[in-house]
């Protein structure tokens, strides 16, 4: 049921609303209605290069292995690489010869290897010589022997030094060949061809003479490719000097 107040309220909303009901009314008319739509643009399936590249990157993506399986393999490979290595022969003399000069110089350590040894060794074993005979174990020998016991004793000394001087060379040696196991063969080889040729080129020493004298017969003084020519040109001389004698 309306009373005179709830009519007059009534009204007065009508009025306040109208105006907002026709101004949207006239928009909605006067704007016209959007064209555009929208739709779903279809996959173009790439083609050349560019395809060549998607599947080389999704066959990576699809084959890479995790962190751990890469470095078990990596693992895995230089563990083989290493022992492939050590189990091939290794030849020092592959891609390496010996040249004159360099077998020379060889020729020259190996000779102060053995004087080296030979001093040590005549120490040691006059050293040793002179211990062991001061135990006594002389004295029945030195009793026979119609000398000094000094003299016998030093004698003896000097035995054992001697011995130990003999026993460097062999010694000094030994220890160059192990230092330079790589050469042995070609200084072997080197050495049968450098005596073959002293022997060659060589005088008689038949024809030598106090105003004559040998010059180096066994080349032990050869130290260098320039010793080798001078010692050839010493033989010419010594022939052209026995020549001119005779």
């Amino acid at each position: 049921m309306l009373t005179p107040t709830t009519t007059t309220l009534a009204f007065r909303l009508a009025s306040h609303a109208a105006p907002r009901t026709a101004l949207l009314t006239t928009l909605a008319r006067a704007t016209p209605a959007c064209q555009y739509t929208t739709t779903a643009t279809p996959f173009v399936k790439p083609q050349g290069i560019l395809a060549a590249s998607s599947i080389a990157l999704g066959s990576f993506r699809r084959a890479a292995p995790s962190a751990p399986t890469l470095i078990l393999s990596q693992m895995t490979c230089r563990l083989q690489s290493t022992t492939s290595n050590a189990a091939r022969p290794v030849s020092p003399e592959a891609g390496q010869t010996l040249d004159w000069n360099t077998f020379f110089k060889l020729r020259k350590t190996r000779r102060r290897w053995q004087l080296v040894f030979s001093v040590t060794m005549l120490g040691v074993s006059g050293t040793a010589g002179a211990i062991f005979l001061s135990t006594g174990v002389a004295d029945p020998v030195l009793s026979q022997i119609p000398l000094d016991p000094f003299v016998t004793l030093g004698i003896m000394v000097l035995g054992f030094a001697g011995l130990g001087w003999l026993a460097g060379p062999s010694l000094g040696s030994t220890v160059f060949n192990l230092i330079n196991r790589k050469w042995k063969k070609q200084i072997t080889n080197k050495e049968i061809e450098f005596f073959g040729r002293v022997k060659k080129n060589r005088v008689d020493p038949t024809a030598s003479g106090a105003g004559n004298p040998v010059p180096d017969y066994y080349g032990e003084n050869i130290s260098s490719v320039a010793g080798y020519r001078q010692w050839l040109k010493d033989q010419r001389a010594f022939n052209k000097k026995r020549t001119n004698f005779v």
